[in-house]
């Protein structure tokens, strides 16, 4: 069968062609979203910075440890604590050695420049790092530093996690690429921050692996650069682009598969007549099988190759959109070479093309194949049947399968519709199963919105309706990408939107401060300009300093986030949803837990912190909290182990002034107070204004990556199926001009037609989002309370006018080019 196939091919072009188009495009964006994703499991690797020279560096560190799943900045308990004190001792009397304190140091003025820690080390470490004098000298005494971007003989504010404190500089540094830092005179360095980081030693490397043994890491060559902050820095700059591509490629290709094997199927649909003819002059079942998968697999082998070149070709240019966006890091790329992590996507994406075309083939070619031929011909006459067993039952199946999910979201697992990579697949489900039923809702969904046309005189809208209802298969096809365009926008605008609003509102009802001081080109606020806010009479502080929380389980250590804050100042300043107990309990040897950490009130932890000391703490509140936001309070008594695990910085300060206060008085004197600490006085209502505005921008970029692309291919597929499903009605158009009917007659109705294909694609579109949005609105009340559903309609127009407009488009254009062909021609002639 394969000549026939390949006769076919050349007779029926115009249908092969947007068959080739849709899939071509799909494996292009399948191919092209593999390749970034491929780029991120094969980083670009960085040589050793800081530890350049060094023979050899000891590090503490957990190769258990995932950063993965912690945020950026947190380390684990062994790097928290540091090289243990004793071992250093030991490997200093093995020859020469350098101890490197690293910590938190900012010469105040001076803002952090993106990917580089501002940090704080001795000045006897220097000389591994590739740091070199400009000119001055190195810092000998307690009060005297080296540092870049400042002059010999100036003195400067240092702000560290503890204080803030002037310093003479008396060395300039030149500038190196992957730090920004201060040095200090080593016995000031061990002062600051008696955490040792590492140790470079010069001892011999077998000698040293010995001494060590597990206590720490013996790192050399490429390796060293474990020990660089650039590391923590570049998993902090990916890590929005391992967040959402992942999700962003899921989505894209699953609606593109959908809507190639739509889109095969159809074309099979759409070719029965010959399939007909095929049995009636004798051809087998198995015969019509393998010529229908024969086309499928030529046309699927040629569209496929091409995708993966397109795909290769689109990928750069997709990552630099990415970074345009701001969503990945400027040194993110796609592997030109021809490595695993590039031939593996393209290879992959050619495969699943490949079964794509064959698939959405097969199941139709099983159902033309099976049909006799003497009802081939009758079947061929009409086009009534659209809804096969198989279809239905996965359709029904799939329907089942999205409304227990959007239930079990809504009533059991409401923290989901928080975590964007289990949530919008969950979002796809009813879409995609009402994309299947399609054709069962056809019938309905015509006579519904026809109904009003009814009595209009005329048989134009009568031509609309009867044909629209006469051809189920062709309606429900045609109608599914505008489904999918409208469901996903409704469903994926609209939970975005919504939860931004659930989130703001949250935010407003926790904070009962009034002025909220937050960093200004610093990492954090120190505690010197904490305890300088706090001398201003007439307020009340609280400035949660973030740590961890190493809590002794049986199973092994459970590492959670904590905030340091004092007790007398917790209630004052913000409003806690609390579930049980009090937090007016918290004490020095108490701890208030979020609910999601599944401790009971009176429970005592046990409780590593990150020096190592170990503490008991009670139970005396649970908090309500939500998947990210699950964080812990203890006693600013532990404040000063939160720069082992953490910078030891506060996030903001949220300052609440007293009744009987004078507020002009107060504000000048908090903005005196923070004057040159790298931070900044917010009113509180500006500031929650600024802080929604910003999460709001990662949300919408995050929507018009996913959005976008899909909305893109779904507006592709809208003009390929209309452009296939017209391009077939030639002998419809031939018929109507043979009645008497004018050529913008014929155009009128079947741009008639084409909207109403639109209608229908726009209710059941309406239909899944309700469902979606629903299911939404009993989980956000779960975490937040009321929450209103929030769906941008602008946005959403827009996308419907322009679904419109393609769908018109692809509708008028070929028939009017039709038309230009004599109507007897054209009542003779298929393609």
């Amino acid at each position: 069968m394969t000549p026939i196939a390949l006769a076919t091919l050349r007779a029926r072009w115009v249908t092969f062609v947007s068959t080739f188009v849709a899939l071509t495009l799909s494996v292009a964006l399948v191919s092209a979203m593999g390749l970034m994703l491929g780029a991120t499991f094969n980083l670009p690797e960085r040589g050793a910075e800081r530890f350049n020279t060094a023979p050899a560096v000891v590090y503490a560190t957990d190769v258990t440890w995932d950063p993965a799943l912690h945020d950026p900045g947190t380390r684990s308990l062994a790097a928290a604590k540091g090289v243990d004190k004793d071992l250093v001792t030991t490997l200093q009397g093995q020859g020469r050695t350098v101890v490197d304190r690293s910590f938190y140091a900012q010469v105040s003025g001076q803002r952090t420049r993106p990917g580089l820690a501002p940090l704080g080390h001795g000045w006897s470490v220097a000389e591994f790092g590739g740091y070199t004098l400009a000119a001055g000298r190195a810092p000998n005494a307690a009060d005297e530093i080296a540092t870049g971007g400042a002059t010999v003989g100036q003195s400067v504010t240092v702000l560290t996690a503890e204080e803030s404190r002037t310093y003479t500089v008396v060395g300039v540094t030149k500038a190196v690429g992957f730090e920004q830092a201060v040095f200090f005179a080593d016995a000031e360095a061990a002062r600051l921050s008696p955490r040792v980081e590492a140790v470079v030693s010069f001892a011999p490397v077998d000698t040293l692996r010995s001494t060590v043994g597990e206590k720490a890491l013996v790192l050399t060559g490429d390796d060293r650069h474990r020990a660089d902050p650039s590391l923590a820095g570049d998993r902090d700059a990916i890590d929005n682009t391992e967040t959402l591509l992942p999700i962003t490629a899921s989505v894209a290709g699953f609606v593109s598969i959908f809507v190639v094997a739509s889109t095969f199927a159809f074309a099979v649909v759409q070719r029965r007549r010959e399939v007909a003819l095929l049995r009636t002059v004798g051809a087998t079942p198995k015969q019509v099988r393998r010529m229908l998968l024969a086309e499928a697999g030529l046309l699927g082998t040629v569209a496929s190759l091409l995708g993966c070149v397109l795909g290769y070709i689109a990928a750069p240019l997709m990552t630099d959109w990415w970074i345009r966006l701001g969503i990945s890091p400027e040194w993110f790329s796609v592997d030109g070479s021809f490595s695993f992590w590039v031939w593996g996507p393209l290879v992959g994406a050619f495969v699943v093309g490949l079964t794509v075309a064959l698939l959405g083939v097969w199941a139709a070619s099983l159902r033309a194949a099976r049909v006799r031929p003497v009802d081939a011909l009758r079947e061929a006459a009409a086009d009534t049947g659209g809804m096969t067993r198989g279809r239905l039952v996965t359709g029904l199946v799939g329907l089942t399968i999205g409304l227990v999910a959007v239930a079990l979201v809504g009533f059991v697992a409401p923290d989901l519709v928080l975590i964007p990579n289990a949530y919008v697949p969950i979002l796809l489900v009813p879409i995609l199963a009402l994309a299947l039923l399609a054709p069962v809702a056809v019938g309905p969904i015509v006579k519904l919105l026809t109904w009003p046309l009814g009595r209009l005189k005329g048989a134009g809208a009568m031509l609309v309706r009867e044909g629209t209802l006469s051809a189920t298969r062709r309606t429900a096809a045609t109608a599914a990408p505008v489904l999918l365009t409208l469901g996903l926008s409704l469903s994926l605008l609209g939970a975005t939107e919504t939860v931004n609003e659930a989130r703001d509102t949250a935010l407003r009802s926790e904070v009962k401060a009034d002025y909220v001081v937050y960093p200004d080109g610093t990492p954090g606020v120190s505690r010197a300009v904490v305890d300088r806010i706090k001398a201003v009479p007439g307020v009340d502080v609280i400035a949660p300093i973030m740590t961890m929380l190493y809590i002794e389980e049986p199973e092994g250590l459970d590492e959670n986030d904590g905030q340091a804050v004092e007790p007398s100042e917790l209630a004052k300043t913000v409003e806690l949803p609390v579930a049980e107990g009090s937090l007016a309990d918290l004490t020095d040897d108490t701890v208030v837990v979020p609910d999601l950490w599944g401790k009971d009130l009176g429970e005592t932890l046990n409780i590593q912190m990150g020096d190592g000391t170990r503490v008991s703490l009670k139970v005396v509140a649970i908090v309500k909290a939500t998947p990210g936001n699950d964080i812990a309070y203890l006693s600013m008594k532990y404040a000063d182990t939160a720069k082992y695990a953490r910078t030891g910085l506060a996030r903001r300060a949220q300052i609440k002034v007293h009744a009987d206060a004078d507020r002009g008085a107060v504000d000048a004197a908090l903005k005196q107070a923070i004057g040159g600490s790298g931070a900044r006085l917010w009113a509180a209502s500006e500031w929650v204004g600024n802080e929604t505005a910003e999460a709001r921008k990662i949300n919408s970029l995050r929507q018009q990556v996913v959005l976008g692309i899909v909305v893109l291919f779904c507006f592709i597929a809208i003009v390929n199926t209309l452009m296939m499903a017209t391009a077939d009605r030639r002998r419809d158009l031939a018929v109507l001009r043979l009645t008497g009917a004018t050529p913008s007659q014929a155009l009128r109705v079947f741009a008639a037609e084409s909207l109403l294909v639109c209608a229908v694609g726009f209710t059941l579109a309406a239909l899944a989002a309700l469902v979606n949005l629903i299911g939404l609105r009993f989980a956000l009340t779960a975490l937040f309370g009321s929450t209103p559903i929030v769906v941008p309609w602008g946005p959403v127009a827009l996308i419907g006018a322009v679904s419109v407009l393609l769908a018109l488009l692809g509708t008028v254009l070929p028939a009017a080019l039709a038309l230009r062909t004599p109507s007897v021609e054209l009542a003779g002639v298929r393609e």
